[in-house]
């Protein structure tokens, strides 16, 4: 049912409401005060009668007269009614009702008859209300209608003087009307103060009812309705994560995408660094710049952008949107793969057309002997063991290429890639990728610590003529991987002669965004690389560590990474 037509604005609801509100509060109040009022008052005027009867039926000469005349036969009259009225019970009755402004005060006998009354006609008459209560030794207060009109009554037993016989009865009254005029003042003040508070209960309302819009951005009910609709269809509908909060950083909205991708934990409403968000992430959300950034959330890979929100130049808080990129840093990694294999392969391309040129030619100069002595020669030495020496040792031809193309890598950058005197896995590859991950990361890295100092040599040590001198004389950058078999679990050590880890950062290295190269924390950049490695070392039951922050006393100075990936080594054919 509606309270309020359908085009009625709800500020206007509000106002309305509010005040109907404070109007029944305060008429309940009004009348439960003048109900109050009317008992207070009719109670204290009772107690006032009573306390004039017993002021007259206790003075002495009130008691004699009143006893002398109920030992007496009265028979009402003319004659009874003159005695009555000069004598001493009257004069005191109308002396105390004068002092006291009270409507009566009336004297009787044990019989009920008038001994004193303001009407001087009614002496020796029965009084018109009963006097039984009073005459049996009772005092009464109560409210009647007598022959005087309405009435707060009081009813005092008069006793015989020296002893506790009843011999008559005090009857004071005093008009409701007395009663009712002090209950209208009463009634004219606290209607002052109800006004009061209604005038203030409608400014609080309309006060109230501003906030309200400015809440609300000026919506109307049924709009907010379709509007919490529409919220709900589309955050839980899309693939997207988000996380909205308020001016205050208090967490408004969290779907359910936010909650999966950044292992968000509790309800919304709570401050945003409570909700459980990385350092990295809750830094981003912070910014606000709207710039994206890559982050390692568990075993996922997550971009996130942030930007503030407003509405009339007013600031309504901020809002984070998350996007896995897990599935597409995977395929990345394969692709690096794929393309490293594809390298290696045009380089044994080329390398075996050179070496078919040469056969050709001494073929063709009717030189066999000396095309018998190099064809011994290739036998005894591949293209890949002339790439890099020791790879035999290494018999996945997957893991082969790789390493030759990260060689091959190296050498572009002025550095000599090796392998570990120790070097020796007897299987095949079980899991390429997540080898490749960890494996590529930290040689990248090692790589990228010695080519910026080994670039520095190359340049001085150029020719004249811009060709460089050979990498063994003019660059002393090496990197030397490890790689050792135990059972299906593969050992990873990387070492390279940088200038190793500074202090500073060897307590952070593995967390996500740290690093000293540039473009960190943006997608694809720095700062992900040892945090993305770690993560998936440690879900195959493994881990990456540095060993050394740096060796000065060494052959290779750098510093030392290494790893331990169980179950991804198998004696089968690779999968």
């Amino acid at each position: 049912m509606r309270l309020y037509p359908r085009g009625v604005r709800l500020r206007t609801q509000i106002v309305l409401l509010q005040v109907a509100l404070v109007a029944l509060t305060l008429g309940l109040a009004f009348g439960v005060f003048a109900y109050l009022s009317d008992q207070r008052l009719t109670a204290e005027y009772g107690q006032r009668a009573l306390a004039i009867a017993r002021t007259v039926a206790s003075d002495p000469v009130v008691r004699a007269e009143v006893a002398r005349y109920a030992a007496l036969p009265l028979a009402p009259g003319p004659a009874l009614r003159a005695e009555l009225a000069d004598g001493e019970l009257e004069q005191t009755a109308e002396a105390a009702r004068q002092r006291t402004d009270a409507l009566f005060v009336v004297i009787t006998d044990d019989a009920g008859l008038r001994l004193a009354h303001p009407d001087p006609a009614r002496l020796g008459e029965k009084v018109s209300t009963d006097p039984s209560q009073a005459l049996g030794g009772t005092e009464v207060v109560i409210s009647e209608r007598g022959t005087l009109g309405d009435s707060v009554r009081a009813k005092v037993p008069v006793r015989e003087a020296g002893s506790e016989r009843v011999v008559g009865e005090v009857s004071v009254g005093i008009s409701t009307e007395a009663v009712g005029e002090q209950l209208r003042r009463d009634l004219s003040k606290a209607g002052v103060l109800v006004l009061g508070a209604l005038f203030a209960g409608i400014a609080g309302s309309v006060l109230l009812a501003r906030r309200w819009h400015g809440l609300t951005l000026g919506l109307q009910p049924a709009e907010l309705a379709e509007l919490v609709r529409e919220q709900d269809v589309v955050l839980h509908g899309i693939g997207v994560g988000v996380v909205a909060v308020d001016d205050r950083w208090r967490t408004t909205v969290i779907n359910d995408e936010a909650r999966a991708l950044l292992g968000i934990e509790g309800e919304s409403g709570r401050p945003v660094e409570t909700i459980g968000l990385t350092p990295r992430v809750l830094a981003a959300f912070r910014a606000a710049d709207g710039q994206p950034v890559q982050a390692a959330v568990g075993d996922r890979i997550v971009v996130v952008t942030a930007r503030t929100v407003t509405r009339d130049g007013r600031s309504l808080g901020a809002v984070l949107d998350v996007r896995d990129r897990t599935d597409v840093e995977s395929l990345t990694r394969q692709l690096d793969a794929v393309q490293s294999m594809s390298t290696v392969l045009r380089a044994q391309r080329h390398e075996f057309a050179n070496r078919l040129h040469l056969l050709s030619g001494l073929l063709h100069g009717d030189r066999p002997g000396e095309a018998a002595r190099y064809i011994d020669e290739l036998l005894g030495s591949g293209p890949l063991g002339a790439a890099m020496p020791g790879i035999d040792a290494v018999r996945d031809a997957y893991l082969q290429a790789f390493l030759a193309a990260k060689a091959a890598h190296a050498r572009e950058n002025g550095v000599q890639l090796r392998l570990g005197p120790s070097t020796w896995v007897d299987a095949n590859l079980a899991a390429p990728v997540d080898v490749t991950t960890v494996l590529g990361n930290l040689l990248d890295n090692a790589i990228d610590a010695v080519r910026r100092p080994a670039e520095a040599r190359m340049g001085s040590s150029a020719q004249p003529d811009g060709e460089s001198v050979d990498l063994d004389a003019a660059s002393a950058a090496v990197v030397e991987v490890e790689l050792v078999q135990e059972g299906s679990t593969l050992h990873i050590t990387v070492a390279d002669s940088g200038g190793g880890v500074a202090p500073e950062l060897v307590d952070a290295l593995f967390a996500d965004g740290v690093s000293t190269k540039p473009g960190a924390g943006v997608p694809g950049g720095r700062g992900v690389g040892l945090a993305l490695s770690r993560q998936v070392a440690r879900a195959l039951g493994g881990d990456v560590w540095l060993a050394s922050a740096g060796m000065p006393d060494g052959e290779l100075t750098g510093a030392e990474f290494i790893a331990r990936l169980p179950g991804v080594l198998t004696e089968g054919e690779p999968t």
